[in-house]
């Protein structure tokens, strides 16, 4: 049996050293460094394990402090003894994504090519890719099958590629506030930030690394604007209203007199210190050209015919970005493939940010399937 201590930290390793894995674009990567964190213990048959996909900005340390910031990991409250991922249960996988910026392959490593940063030189890495990559961890760890995949926003989008790719290697698949195609709206956004990190001088077309100054007043716009879309109206006038920050009446000027404005800023000064402007490029990049209908034959359903995985999936009431109706495109087309499937829209204000904050009937609802699904595979707690 193989321990793996709680917290136990980040580890890398190498992948598709032999062979070259070819990615999306039409061209291929080698040598590529995976950066994952485990949580737990893997049973001796290794039918345990659940792999935790993370959205645009996360990262691999889902339930450890991070390396940079020092503050709890992004799911600290869904991972660890006892909690809805219990430890003393599951052994729990999470690693950053390929063209991310914490460790795996990515804008700013080394291209074996030229001894220097990629930069643009990067090859435009998608969700299949990076699900790929994801995959090859898995022979890596000897893990068959995963007992289930789970994951919000693009770790959702991740979770539905698995399922449509691999149904063989994933038992159950729990996608939360996502969606099968990014829609124009969300593309829109994310052009505006992207565009934000290339007109910021400091870019200098991407060859930023070697240099003094970084792109981070571009990239902290970037932020800003998509977080925005993390949370919802009622969310924000709960939250601000427009409370004055730190004053008792207007300036008249441009500084951040709204309490708003300040949390905004706070957001893109603290992104920008753990999170790479290219990356960013690459990973919104890559959400935009997800579109498993369009890969199916403008079909949804032909994603997942006959697949053996069982879904949960997972929406709330007030998320814009991904609203419930995107989610339920997806039960749908799991309805039409004949999938075992459940869906529940949860009711909260908190917007699309609110898989990552207490949300306790999301945490009933996903204990409840995994404990479902547990049965269904005859777990013990060994």
């Amino acid at each position: 049996m193989s321990v793996y201590p709680p917290h136990s930290g980040s580890q890398s390793v190498i992948l598709a050293e032999d062979k070259a894995m070819p990615l999306d674009c039409g061209t291929s990567i080698r040598d590529v460094k995976m950066a994952y964190c485990t949580y737990g213990t893997l049973n001796a048959d290794k039918s345990n394990a659940i792999l935790v996909c993370h959205a645009l900005t996360g990262d691999q340390f889902a339930a450890s402090k991070q390396p940079i910031t020092g503050k709890n990991g992004w799911w600290d409250q869904m991972i660890g003894p006892g909690k809805v991922l219990d430890t003393d249960k599951y052994f729990i996988v999470s690693s950053n994504v390929l063209g991310g910026c914490m460790g795996t392959t990515g804008p700013k490593d080394i291209n074996p090519e030229t001894g220097s940063p990629y930069g643009l030189n990067f090859p435009i890495i998608t969700i299949g890719d990076m699900v790929r990559a994801q995959a090859l961890l898995q022979d890596y760890l000897g893990i068959d099958s995963w007992f289930s995949l789970i994951g919000g926003s693009m770790g959702g989008m991740q979770v539905l590629q698995w399922a449509s790719a691999y149904p063989e290697r994933c038992f159950s698949a729990i996608p939360i506030a996502c969606a099968a195609r990014h829609s124009a709206q969300n593309i829109a956004f994310h052009e505006v930030g992207r565009q934000a990190v290339m007109a910021d001088p400091s870019w200098q077309g991407g060859d930023y690394y070697d240099s003094e100054t970084k792109p981070t007043a571009g990239l902290a716009v970037a932020r800003m604007a998509a977080h925005v879309t993390y949370l919802s109206e009622a969310a924000l006038h709960r939250k601000f209203g427009r409370n004055l920050q730190d004053r008792d009446r207007l300036t008249y000027g441009f500084d951040a007199d709204f309490q708003v404005e300040s949390y905004l800023r706070y957001q893109g000064i603290n992104f920008v210190d753990r999170f790479d402007a290219n990356s960013y490029l690459y990973i919104t990049r890559a959400m935009d050209y997800f579109d498993l209908v369009e890969d199916h034959g403008g079909s949804l359903a032909n994603a997942f015919q006959k697949t053996p995985t069982r879904f949960c999936v997972v929406s709330f009431s007030s998320d814009w970005l991904f609203p419930t109706s995107e989610n339920r495109e997806i039960v749908h087309a799991l309805i039409a493939a004949a999938a075992n499937v459940s869906f529940v829209e949860v009711e909260t204000d908190k917007g699309h940010d609110a898989f990552l904050l207490d949300t306790p009937e999301m945490f009933k609802t996903i204990q409840g399937f995994l404990q479902s699904s547990a049965k269904s595979r005859g777990l013990t707690d060994e």
